[in-house]
């Protein structure tokens, strides 16, 4: 009982104080502190991925890291927390949605650019890196950097895969019929073939299934836009203003602005990470192109707005313009998702859910596998023995997960990733004058027409802290 106890004020601290305020507080201080590189430097966001080249022997490409990271994003938030944030906030939840995810733009941005400046090898030649690398290199705090590295592979690594595997046994059953023991297993047989094959084996599905799913996914929202296509300002105003307390009553939201604020901040976050320390896992892994460090953290910055402004406003307006979302109703998360799609497009509608929440999930569990593997180099247990029993115990979480629910577990996994993204935070904010530095220099080199390169010369205050092997000019990194 003290445990539960212990774990629950864990969680009040984190999700009811810390991590609502400073994970938006952070996003918007980068945001000051960059400039506004967000909406400044759109464009780039979108060119560092169109000249993206292949990665190298050491690393996956800039476009395999976005696609992997997007794999861990994209997950059953974009469906079922969507829902979630709607009835509990009103139609104002998905405005502050965008806002998160746009000053969270900046956040991942830099998360993801200091993972690529104090990156490794590991001891096969393969770059690693992560928060747990800048907190250890970069503030000189090894033992912090394992505390986050054990938190992040117990959450992500093993019992939020669970939860994945819990929310598509769910669906399947619900539209197939199929008993949760068999789903559960045969979606452990799927994962084993992807992560025994390591890294580049995640990067190289996840390159060919997010694209197919986002699309695919994208484009019945499309459809039901098209269909519904003067209807849409309409909805979109009624997002809005139903975001400044000028609808609520009519939606049944008791809180009104409130209401709307806390839980569009929340489902935001959750769904698109920017700073708690995940993505950078993944976005280490690649071989930079332009090669310097920034490029990569535009490519993460990229995949906030895929998320949130895009994947996830489109089951918004989904819902909205289905006409099963009502005021005061009880039904939310996946089953109103589901019920809004079957007004939309007939009976296949809860099919099509059911295998867009398999494919969504299950590139999560691929994806929160990648980054558990980064911080087991981290705390030394990166060897094929370590990474072995790691394999066999996200297997085991995955069947478990899809037969049971157990609150306590679920909550202990929410503590721990409370505690690694407040640790995170407080280690960007530290060392956002690195940021800052290496933001200048990558946007000068483009002003003056050149492919921005990192030079090792230009920071003499990170001898000693980076690899400087590694970022050897573009021309000289030997290819695949």
């Amino acid at each position: 009982m003290a445990f539960i106890d212990l774990i629950d004020f864990m969680n009040e601290i984190f999700w009811d104080y810390v991590l609502i305020y400073g994970l938006l507080g952070v996003g918007i201080f980068f945001t000051l502190r960059l400039g506004f590189i967000q909406i400044r430097h759109f464009p780039e966001y979108f060119r560092v991925i169109k000249g993206s080249r292949g990665g190298d022997k050491a690393g996956i490409s800039p476009l395999q890291a976005l696609t992997v990271s997007l794999a861990s994003r994209v997950g059953t938030g974009n469906l079922a927390g969507v829902a979630v944030a709607l009835t509990a906030g009103g139609p104002g939840a998905i405005f502050w949605m965008w806002m998160v995810a746009l000053v969270g733009m900046a956040t991942s941005y830099a998360e993801s650019t200091l993972a690529q400046l104090y990156k490794i090898k590991n001891a096969e030649g393969q770059y690693r890196g992560g928060p747990a690398f800048y907190i250890s290199r970069g503030l000189g705090l090894p033992w912090l950097g394992g505390l986050f590295s054990i938190s992040l592979i117990l959450a992500f690594g093993l019992i939020f895969n669970a939860v994945q595997a819990n929310s598509i046994a769910d669906a399947v059953e619900a539209a197939f019929g199929f008993e949760k023991i068999w789903i559960g297993v045969g979606l452990a047989v799927l994962a084993a073939i992807v992560i025994f094959g390591g890294i580049r084996s995640i990067a190289s599905v996840a390159e060919i299934v997010v694209p197919f799913m986002a699309i695919a996914y994208l484009a019945v929202a499309l459809y039901v836009v098209a269909v519904h296509i003067t209807e849409v300002p309409a909805m979109l105003w009624l997002i809005v203003k139903s975001a400044f307390g000028y609808q609520e009553a009519a939606w049944g939201v008791a809180g009104g602005i409130t209401a709307a604020l806390l839980n569009g901040v929340k489902r935001g976050l959750f769904s698109n990470e920017a700073g708690m320390g995940s993505s950078p896992n993944i976005a280490a892994v690649a071989t930079p192109d332009p090669h310097h460090p920034s490029s990569q953290g535009l490519v993460q910055g990229l995949g906030v707005f895929i998320d949130t402004i895009v994947i996830c406003t489109a089951t918004a307006l989904m819902i909205l313009l289905s006409g099963v979302y009502t005021p005061g109703q009880e039904v939310t998360g996946t089953e109103l998702t589901q019920n809004a799609l079957t007004a939309h497009i007939g009976d296949w509608g809860q099919i099509f859910v059911a295998v867009a929440i398999f494919f969504f999930a299950f590139t999560s569990i691929i994806g929160n596998y990648s980054y558990a593997e980064n911080a087991m180099t981290f705390i030394g247990a990166g060897n094929r023995l370590g990474l072995s029993i790691l394999k066999v115990g996200v297997l085991a979480m995955v069947i478990w997960g899809s037969l049971v629910k157990v609150m306590t577990v679920f909550n202990t996994a929410d503590a721990s990733m409370g505690l690694m993204a407040t640790i995170n935070l407080i280690a960007i904010v530290a060392l956002s004058g690195t940021v800052v530095k290496l933001t200048k220099d990558y946007f000068r080199q483009k002003a003056t027409g050149l492919e921005p390169r990192f030079d090792n010369d230009d920071y003499p205050e990170l001898q000693g802290k980076i690899d400087s092997t590694i970022w050897t000019p573009r021309g000289d990194v030997e290819k695949v």
